[in-house]
C-alpha cells in the first residue's frame, strides 16, 4: 500500500489520539437506518485497525435521531472490545440509560450561539448549562468521565461569523461544570487557520489549558486539514475525525462531513506523528461501510488507497 514519505516538522506533539466518531456523529446523519449489527461490525472494525477510542452512539430520545435509536442493543454487543467507548447523553435521563449499560465516557453536547442552542436543545445556551450541571455532576460522582462537546465555534449559519470571546465564556463555564475534556466544534467548516490560533490563545488565557482541549474540524471548504495543522502547532493533541469522512449535522443543514480520519492519518503519518491506527485497515474498514450505505467514502484518501489496490 502507498505510504507518505515521512518528513516530520518542529514543533508538533510526538502523538495525537483520535478521537473516532464515525459511528455516532456519522450515522446519524444518515437518511436510512443503519442495522445494528452492522454499526457493532463497523466500530468492531475501527477497533482491529487501531483506533482506541471511538464514539459508540447517543441516548438521545429516538424521536429526534431515530438513526441511532437503536443504543440499548448495540452498546452490550461491544462489550468485548478493550477501546474507550464515549456516548451522547442530552440530559439525566440519557445519563441513565447510558449508566445502566456500564457505560464509563459520556459527553454533554452545547452550543457557542443562542440560534443552534434553540434549534438543537430548545434552550438557550445558559439553559442548556444548567440541563447539563447535574448531568456531569452525577457522572463525576460515579467516576465517569465527561467530555463537552462545543458546537459553532467559529460560525454559525444563522448567526454568522461568532466573536471569540462569546466561545470562550460557553467553553469555560462548560469545563467550569466539571467537564474532563471540551471539544471545539467547526460545525459548518467555516474555520481557517488564524481564526483557530486565535480561539486557542484566548481559551489559554482563561485558564482552559490546551491539554484538556480536542478540535472538530468539518471539512465545508477544504480547511479541516490545515485547521488541524494549526491546532496541533498549538499543542492540541486530541483530534475529532470520522472514517471515511461520514457525518455532518442534522441541525445544521450547511454542515458537510466531518474530517476524514483516513485523511487525517495520512498526514500524521507523513509528519512523523504517531497515532497507532492501521491505514490500510481503516481504509478497508471505510470502503466496508461505504459499501453498505450504497454510496462512494468522500475521503480522498480513502478514494485514492482503494483505486490502487
Amino acid at each position: 500500500m502507498t505510504l507518505p514519505m515521512v518528513v516530520p516538522v518542529d514543533g508538533l506533539p510526538p502523538r495525537v489520539r483520535i478521537h473516532e466518531v464515525g459511528p455516532r456523529d456519522g450515522l446519524q446523519n444518515e437518511k436510512t437506518v443503519v442495522p445494528t449489527e452492522v454499526k457493532a461490525e463497523f466500530i468492531h472494525r475501527l477497533a482491529t485497525a487501531g483506533l482506541t477510542t471511538v464514539e459508540a452512539t447517543s441516548f438521545v430520545h429516538p424521536k429526534w435521531v431515530p438513526q441511532l435509536a437503536d443504543a440499548e442493543q448495540l452498546f452490550p454487543m461491544l462489550a468485548d472490545l478493550d477501546v474507550e467507548l464515549p456516548v451522547l447523553v442530552p440530559n439525566e435521563r440519557g445519563l441513565d440509560r447510558a449508566l445502566a449499560l456500564g457505560a464509563r465516557r459520556i459527553a454533554v453536547f452545547a452550543s457557542a450561539t443562542e440560534t443552534f442552542a434553540s434549534r438543537n436543545l430548545n434552550r438557550t445556551v445558559d439553559e442548556s448549562l444548567t440541563m447539563f450541571e447535574p448531568v456531569v455532576a452525577r457522572a463525576r460522582a460515579d467516576r465517569v468521565q465527561v467530555r463537552g462537546y462545543l458546537s459553532m465555534c467559529f460560525g454559525d449559519p444563522w448567526e454568522g461569523p461568532v466573536p471569540v470571546p462569546q466561545v470562550v465564556r460557553v467553553a469555560k463555564a462548560l469545563m467550569d461544570l466539571g467537564c474532563d475534556e471540551l471539544s471545539l466544534g467547526d460545525t459548518i467548516g467555516v474555520a481557517t487557520p488564524g481564526h483557530v490560533r486565535a480561539l486557542l490563545t484566548a481559551l489559554d488565557e482563561a485558564g482552559v489549558p490546551t491539554t484538556a482541549v480536542g478540535v472538530h474540524f468539518h471539512d465545508t471548504y477544504g480547511q479541516a486539514l490545515s485547521n488541524t495543522l494549526a491546532a496541533l502547532q498549538h499543542g492540541v493533541t486530541t483530534v475529532d475525525a470520522s472514517a471515511g469522512g461520514l457525518g455532518g449535522c442534522p441541525y445544521a443543514k450547511s454542515a458537510t462531513g466531518n474530517l476524514a480520519t483516513e485523511d487525517l492519518v495520512w498526514m500524521l503519518q507523513g509528519l512523523g506523528v504517531e497515532t497507532g491506527v492501521d491505514l490500510g485497515l481503516l481504509t478497508a474498514t471505510s470502503v466496508w461501510m461505504a459499501e453498505r450505505l450504497g454510496r462512494p467514502s468522500p475521503s480522498r484518501t480513502v478514494r485514492a488507497l482503494s483505486h490502487k489496490e
